[in-house]
């Protein structure tokens, strides 16, 4: 697995983590789409903010390994403004390359993708 050197562990201030420290021994978490509901808690969408403009500021349009990201952190993402960036994808893999979907990113975060 692995580990993105100088990306944040967690939005500062708040247990909402963006990293794991190390692989999990029963099995790689899967990548699943996660609706975001228009009545998800301040924190949250703060936490998806900071989350979108880590991602852009380490990687920007590059493709990127999964690693060591937090898969639950990157399901609020999946498939709209992070999307697959190998055919075929696999969703449990710590290997597999993801991209930031531009366009999407910067219309659903505009103040994140600069």
């Amino acid at each position: 697995m692995l580990k993105h050197r100088g990306f944040p562990g967690r939005l500062p201030g708040t247990d909402f983590q963006f990293v794991i420290r190390r692989a999990n021994p029963k099995g790689v978490t899967p990548l699943v789409r996660r609706e975001r509901y228009a009545d998800r808690r301040p924190a949250d969408r703060r936490a998806d903010a900071a989350f979108m403009a880590a991602l852009w500021n380490h990687f920007g349009t590059e493709p990127f390994e999964r690693g060591n990201l937090d898969a639950g952190r990157l399901c609020w993402l999946f498939e709209r403004e992070v999307v697959p960036a190998e055919h075929p994808f696999d969703v449990a893999s710590y290997d597999a390359l993801l991209r930031i979907d531009e366009s999407v990113a910067r219309a659903s975060f505009p103040e994140s993708v600069t």
